[in-house]
């Protein structure tokens, strides 16, 4: 059977259907490395000498992070210096430089140089190219030299693993160790405390029991927050926020455990909703409910801050109240329950559940 030779393809024609003729590969130039066993041996132990200085550095590291004052300074260059951090940065730079030049050292200088080529070939796979593939694979481990010198490998993976110790290291830095002792200290800790007198939160102004009227809503915070400033003012702040409600003594639940929680029908509530934290003052009086404004958790001032609606999963928290000798209204205690969103290490034992007396 014959073919018109216009109708056939240039492969089929004997002749290259690519873009351009295969340029081959050039001739192979032997490096000194592989023509000197001796500056082979030398350049192994460079590659493993760079890989081994990693721990060190990573040492250094660890070191400099709990021996040196993170306000330590330094005079250099006409510029002040922050010594703690430059150290930091400077041992955790070079040990990561030292691990991809001892790389780039092994691959130039000790792994195989020969070049190859191969065609492009399809996505997907045969079995036979699959087993080739496995068969480089183990070559290049040959080729790099691995069985031949165990060290390097064991060097490279000791160097990249000891720089997770830094990387581990600051993450302190991220806060204190949620113990116990530390929860009660700052999560479950806030500036009320027996005598603390209740001030609005605009004007600073103390509350008078007097002065409030049925119905009214007030936004408060702790009389001694103003002794604050900076970052302490803002954090204290935000768990200090205060709600005080008047509502008819003849109308509200008081569970005898409260009963001496509030002052003629006056309460007092935490202002963060426990869901997600969002500060609440959307006062309904004919109810009793305060509704938070980010997802419509609704809560139960007349009935010891029960959730009746909403994601919540606790009650507002209550600060319990008492007058001092000047008619104004103070805290009898902290709060009796850590304010805000839940968290892992939270103990809810305490919190106030409807039915609770």
């Amino acid at each position: 059977m014959t073919h018109d030779q216009s109708t056939l393809t240039p492969r089929e024609q004997g002749e290259s259907d690519l873009p351009v003729s295969d340029p081959g590969i050039e001739p192979h130039v032997e490096r000194y490395t592989d023509s000197d066993p001796r500056l082979s041996q030398r350049t192994y132990h460079q590659v493993v000498a760079l890989f081994a200085a990693v721990p060190v550095l990573a040492i250094a590291f660890v070191v400099i992070y709990f021996a040196v004052p993170h306000t330590a300074t330094a005079e250099l260059l006409g510029q002040r210096w922050s010594i703690q951090p430059t150290l930091l940065g400077l041992t955790a730079g070079l040990g990561v430089l030292l691990i991809g030049i001892g790389a780039i050292h092994w691959a130039r200088q000790l792994m195989n140089d020969t070049e190859i080529s191969e065609e492009r070939h399809p996505v997907a796979s045969t079995a036979s190219e699959k087993a080739e593939f496995v068969a480089a694979v183990n070559a290049g481990a040959s080729d790099a030299g691995i069985k031949r010198r165990g060290m390097l490998l064991g060097s490279l993976g000791g160097a990249i693993g000891i720089m997770a110790v830094p990387a581990l290291v600051t993450l302190a830095d991220l806060g204190p160790w949620p113990t116990a002792a530390t929860r009660k200290e700052t999560l479950e800790h806030t500036l009320w405390a027996d005598g603390v007198r209740v001030v609005n939160d605009t004007n600073w102004i103390p509350l008078k029991a007097a002065d409030i009227e049925i119905g009214q809503l007030v936004n408060a915070e702790p009389e001694n927050l103003r002794d604050l400033h900076g970052t302490e003012y803002q954090n204290m702040k935000a768990k200090t926020a205060l709600i005080v409600v008047r509502m008819d003594p003849n109308s509200i639940k008081v569970p005898e455990s409260r009963r001496d929680w509030q002052v003629g029908g006056i309460l007092a509530y935490s202002k963060i909703c426990t869901h997600v934290g969002c500060p609440i003052s959307l006062w309904e009086q004919q109810t009793h409910h305060l509704l938070c404004p980010c997802h419509q958790s609704t809560f139960d001032l007349g009935d010891s801050g029960v959730v009746v609606f909403g994601p919540a999963a606790r009650s507002l928290p209550q600060l319990p109240l008492k007058v001092d000798a000047q008619g104004y209204l103070v805290a009898q205690s902290d709060f009796t329950v850590p304010v805000g969103p839940s968290f892992f290490e939270r103990d809810s034992r305490n919190d106030y559940k409807k039915g609770d007396r």
